[in-house]
């Protein structure tokens, strides 16, 4: 049985988590086929956006512990290591996609699920969602990019409190923190009304946004005036500013 559910509508993905019963954990299956997913979004040429979500009550409740960790103590730190890459790499792949990406968290996101969501561009929570950094609670450090993640959202201070408590914020707590865009009710319907603007833009133009905003991110001003200097330039040979041109020049 299929644990991922990956559609296509006309370039709007969407990638579902479908194994409920068991929350939604990220299990052996789980994430070759997750992985699997994501580097099929990333080889279509017509790709435009893509929704990630969860099927039933949790979007992810993170890694299955006993199979991951079950036998840690008997294999070495270099050999586990290795393995968490590739556990890491199933949902690290979102980051490299070109297209805006969205998780429409329903429910809890929880340690790698929490990860799995950051791994999006943008978030969109459920009444009943919730972002838990749990590793603490557990005896285990944050792993697969989790603490870039939060300090990147949050900022060094809150990161490090959230991080050390094992702690959660819930949606309109998340969206408060800068780590989630927004509430709604019904987040999968809100994370495709949002894909279906986005990937009404033209793709050259959206993929340079994003660069953009990359770009900004991590390096200095200077750096993100040049691209910004590049891709306006790209974007003024098309047809689109050019048709807002021709209408000024008739007023």
């Amino acid at each position: 049985m299929s644990k991922v559910d990956l559609r296509n509508d006309d370039g709007r993905w969407t990638l579902t988590l479908t194994d409920p019963d068991r929350r939604n954990c990220l299990d052996e299956a789980m994430i070759q086929e997750l992985g699997d997913a994501v580097s099929t979004v990333a080889a279509d040429a017509g790709a435009r956006t893509l929704v990630v979500t969860g099927e039933g009550t949790a979007f992810c409740a993170g890694a299955d512990l006993p199979a991951l960790f079950g036998e840690a103590s008997e294999r070495s730190v270099a050999d586990l290591r290795r393995h968490l890459h590739t556990v890491y790499d199933s949902f690290l792949r979102l980051r490299a996609l070109e297209i805006p990406t969205i998780a429409a968290v329903q429910g809890a996101a929880v340690g790698a699920g929490l990860n799995l969501a950051m791994a999006c561009d943008v978030r969109i929570a459920g009444p009943r969602a919730s972002f838990a950094a749990t590793f603490s609670k557990i005896g285990l450090h944050p792993g697969g990019g989790c603490t870039w993640f939060l300090v990147d959202a949050l900022g060094p201070q809150k990161a490090l409190a959230l991080l050390l408590d094992g702690g959660a914020l819930r949606g309109e707590e998340a969206v408060g923190q800068g780590l989630a865009l927004r509430v709604a009710d019904d987040p999968l319907a809100a994370a495709h009304e949002t894909a279906a603007r986005w990937a009404a833009i033209d793709p050259a133009l959206a993929r340079d946004i994003k660069s953009a905003v990359g770009v900004a991110r991590t390096g200095d001003f200077g750096a993100t005036l040049e691209f910004e200097s590049w891709a306006q330039a790209s974007s003024a040979t098309g047809p689109a500013i050019q048709e807002v041109v021709a209408s000024f020049r008739k007023q």
